[in-house]
């Protein structure tokens, strides 16, 4: 099964991809005249001058191979709504690259390709914001490892997630190592965003830009089915999650899951009655504080460990004990950036739940206006029919205003209790305002 099968109903982007995929294959053939052999490609044929380990393909020498350079680029935008498959298509582009099959550019067979897919290639690197922000220190130091060879695959590729959450100096550090990328080097670059602008503009000029579509529910529901859910799940799962397929997948594996979509459905329905869901709205923030910690705390523990084996725990004599003495700055520096991931673990959370509300009440909204567009809740049309007749279209409308302004709130650090009591509370003077 090739890797690009696990994107939904992106078929333009797949060819888009694939194409890429071969023009950069085409370019290493042309670059070192290297040949493939037995269904696989063959190493790079190595000159005096070259270091052992680097492949002589160029993204820069691109132009003689004609049509490949039009194809291929070092340097790739994806945006797209969150849950679309950003990030999924940006790691089975990087699979295609670093294949190892000739007639096949990301077969999702070879050890290359899997080991991309499973976060293990030596010389693919996926940053993922560990706070609110991506930092120039974090940056500077993926810059500095892109610039060297690839120790295995074709090319040294760097994926960065969120890239919008790039600070300033970051964005400005990468854009240097994107004017003058070093020739074995691929940036990949994902933004949730329907489109580039939260990308600072001179980095995204010097971008290709791949839009990643939201899914339909029947594409989302083939991929469930093809990764081994029954058609009544998949398609139960594709509906509830709003087109989401991470979100999708969480529902269909986790109970827990399952149970907080059900606590926020039934927030929905206690605001039909004036001054009630405070203590519902209380316990999503827990919820979502209880999974980010326990998500975090086991990454957390191994990081910690890696860390102070690194610094010398375990280890005996002066030297060591020394060492582990004036390691306190960096066990700090760790445990912060870790307390940071998990107050972003928290956020997103609370954020994926507000979303489940929004849509409750948008729901009722399609309803309470005879709009022919399908529900997002399937299961719970009872209740937003109730919504419907109960309320007008207009103080639905005010709901979901409402729970957007909580979801801007939260993400400029508002703090969660006070911005979904003070929801609440405005969610039942819209309400009562019909």
């Amino acid at each position: 099964m090739s890797v690009f099968d696990r994107l939904a109903g992106q078929e333009d982007v797949v060819t888009q991809l694939r194409a890429a995929a071969r023009a950069a294959r085409a370019m290493i053939v042309a670059a070192d005249g290297t040949s493939t052999t037995g269904g696989t490609v063959a190493p790079a044929q190595q000159s005096e001058s070259t270091s052992v380990g680097a492949p002589t393909s160029t993204l820069t020498s691109a132009g003689k191979t004609g049509k490949a350079s039009a194809e291929m680029t070092h340097a790739w935008l994806f945006t797209g709504p969150p849950g679309s498959g950003r990030s999924v298509a940006a790691r089975c582009f990087a699979a295609a690259l670093q294949c190892d099959n000739a007639d096949e550019p990301g077969c999702g067979t070879c050890d290359s390709c899997r080991a991309v897919m499973e976060d293990r290639h030596p010389d693919v690197t996926v940053v993922r914001p560990e706070g609110l922000t991506i930092s120039v220190k974090e940056i500077r130091g993926i810059v500095t490892r892109a610039s060297t060879f690839p120790a295995t695959g074709h090319w040294q590729i760097v994926i960065i997630e969120d890239a919008d959450r790039l600070t300033e100096q970051a964005g400005n550090a990468l854009l240097k190592a994107v004017e003058e990328p070093p020739s074995h080097t691929v940036f990949i670059l994902c933004a949730p965003s329907d489109d580039p602008q939260d990308i600072m503009l001179t980095l995204r000029s010097r971008t290709r830009h791949v839009y990643i579509r939201m899914p339909s529910t029947d594409a989302i529901a083939e991929l469930l089915e093809r990764e081994g859910a029954s058609p009544e799940q998949a398609r139960w799962a594709a509906a509830v999650s709003g087109a989401h397929i991470g979100r999708a997948r969480a529902l269909l594996s986790s109970e827990e899951a399952r149970n907080r979509r059900h606590r926020i459905l039934e927030l929905g329905q206690a605001t039909m009655r004036p001054g009630h869901g405070y203590d519902l709205a209380v316990r999503m923030v827990q919820d979502a504080r209880a999974a980010a910690v326990a998500a975090n705390k086991d990454i957390s523990e191994q990081e910690t460990e890696e860390l102070r084996t690194a610094l010398g725990a375990g280890g005996t004599g002066k030297s060591a004990a020394g060492a582990l003495r004036g390691s306190a700055g960096a066990l700090k520096d760790l445990a912060d950036a870790q307390k940071r991931r998990e107050t972003r673990m928290m956020r997103d959370s609370i954020d994926l739940s507000l979303t489940d509300l929004a849509t409750f009440y948008r729901d009722a909204l399609m309803q309470a206006t005879g709009a022919s567009v399908e529900v997002v809740h399937v299961d719970a049309q009872r209740a937003t029919a109730a919504m419907a007749r109960a309320f007008s279209p207009e103080a639905l409308l005010r709901c979901i205003d409402v729970v957007m302004a909580t979801r801007a709130e939260i993400s400029q650090n508002v703090k969660p209790e006070v911005a979904v009591g003070g929801m609440v509370a405005r969610i039942s003077l819209a309400l009562v305002a019909r």
